[in-house]
């Protein structure tokens, strides 16, 4: 029960890293830790560590520098956790993209490169795919450092480039513009256009703002500070390299405040003095302001970088299906935002709903559904009285093979629901 070893991922006064704390910043600031899970490599003895960002997570006018060793993962030895590598995501984080999931392990024969390489795939929040070579940190594809935009925050200092991976493409809609914006009729999009004239829009990394209401009530945001991706990661199939990630679309506004009564930073987020909820809201009569898919479920080959396919996962909610404006329409499936995982097996991809609907026989509920693991094609259903909370797994008991996911809302508390396959 001893300590074996620690690593400070905040460096102290003479550890690597500690010169990117301008101000002597490392002193005071918290989280910086690891919130996902962490993965191992017992061959070679590694631990991989996806870490968190600093406080607070919207302002780093308190923590001035890069701030190593947020929002990245770092390679440790295993048996001393002296640093072996590390790869910086965001350099000085405020938009709350720290990395919530798992780092996946797996040995990939890349194209254009000699053998089998050691790859760790990162998922994230931003829904991008980080390929790294898990013996040395080197990026599998040229991840560039691009110059941002300045912040106008009054003390806040942002970092002049930020890494963009090459290859896999994001694997979600980053960024915020115009044509992101609802159009299932002309009378939706133009109250979606006139809503976003208040806030701020622009690319991916586009900083927040402080919150004005005469001005700019606050920076809408794609992917969400939830994601993207969230912990249930990712999951990758050994014999193809197919990496499989379920990941949702939701648009928040990152706003700042100075409020001395919640705490003595300068500024955390907060909305617009003055200005009622129903005028910010991110929804249009009820509808989200960011058009679908909502939820998605992506194959990426990681021998090249590219995403095979995409479909919609999660079937279309009630209240989108029966609203008034739409009624007429062809609407596709749309997917469904939650926490998802995925499960790999010789042909399918089986994922969870994350939320309920109405079936054609008048039961509420959720699928468990089987897709085509090579096309995306859907194979198959069962029905679940709520959505799922996390990924499914499965084992052997007696010589049955079971699937379980884990379920809840909807006012039920939380169950595993086991399935046992056919003969």
């Amino acid at each position: 029960g001893e300590r074996k070893w620690i690593f400070h991922t905040i460096p102290g006064g003479d550890e690597f890293g500690n010169d990117t704390w301008l101000n002597e910043s490392w002193r005071y600031t918290g989280n910086n830790g690891v919130w996902g899970q962490i993965s191992v490599d017992l061959e070679l003895g590694i631990v991989y560590l996806p870490t968190e960002m600093p406080t607070n997570d919207y302002y780093g006018g308190h923590r001035h520098g890069d701030n190593l060793f947020s929002d990245s993962i770092v390679a440790v030895d295993l048996e001393t956790g002296e640093r072996v590598w590390h790869f910086q995501a965001i350099h000085h984080d405020v938009w709350d993209w720290d990395f919530p999931c798992a780092p996946v392990l797996v040995d990939v024969e890349i194209e254009g490169r000699p053998g089998i390489t050691k790859v760790i795939a990162q998922p994230s929040k931003q829904s991008w795919l980080y390929v790294l070579d898990r013996e040395t940190g080197e990026p599998i594809w040229p991840i560039e450092e691009r110059p941002m935009p300045a912040s106008d925050v009054p003390g806040e200092l942002l970092a002049l480039t930020q890494p963009f991976p090459t290859r896999p493409p994001a694997y979600d809609r980053q960024g915020v513009s115009e044509d992101d914006l609802i159009d299932f009729t002309p009378e939706l999009r133009a109250e979606a256009l006139e809503r976003v004239s208040n806030f701020g829009m622009g690319p991916i990394f586009t900083p927040p703002v402080v919150a004005d209401p005469d001005g700019s009530y606050g920076t809408l945001m794609l992917p969400s500070t939830g994601g993207g991706t969230n912990w249930p990661g990712g999951s990758v199939d050994p014999e193809t390299g197919i990496f499989y990630q379920y990941s949702f679309t939701t648009m928040v506004s990152l706003g700042l405040v100075n409020d001395p009564e919640r705490s003595d930073m300068d500024f955390i987020r907060g909305n617009p003095a003055g200005v009622a909820p129903r005028d910010r809201a991110l929804t249009i009569r009820g509808l989200p302001l960011v058009k679908p898919p909502w939820g998605r479920i992506s194959a990426i080959d990681l021998k090249t970088g590219d995403i095979l396919w995409q479909i919609a996962h999660g079937e279309t909610p009630d209240n989108v299906r029966e609203h008034p404006d739409l009624q007429g329409l062809d609407i596709p499936r749309t997917g469904r935002i939650g926490r998802v995982g995925t499960l790999i097996t010789k042909t399918l991809v089986i994922a969870g709903e994350p939320g309920t609907f109405t079936t054609p026989s008048g039961e509420r509920g959720a699928m468990l559904r089987a897709y085509d693991k090579v096309t995306g094609a859907e194979v198959g259903v069962v029905f679940m009285p709520v959505g799922v909370s996390g990924s499914p797994m499965t084992y052997m008991h007696e010589g049955a093979q079971y699937i379980v996911v884990a379920t809840s809302g909807g006012g039920q508390a939380g169950e595993l629901l086991a399935f046992r396959l056919g003969e």
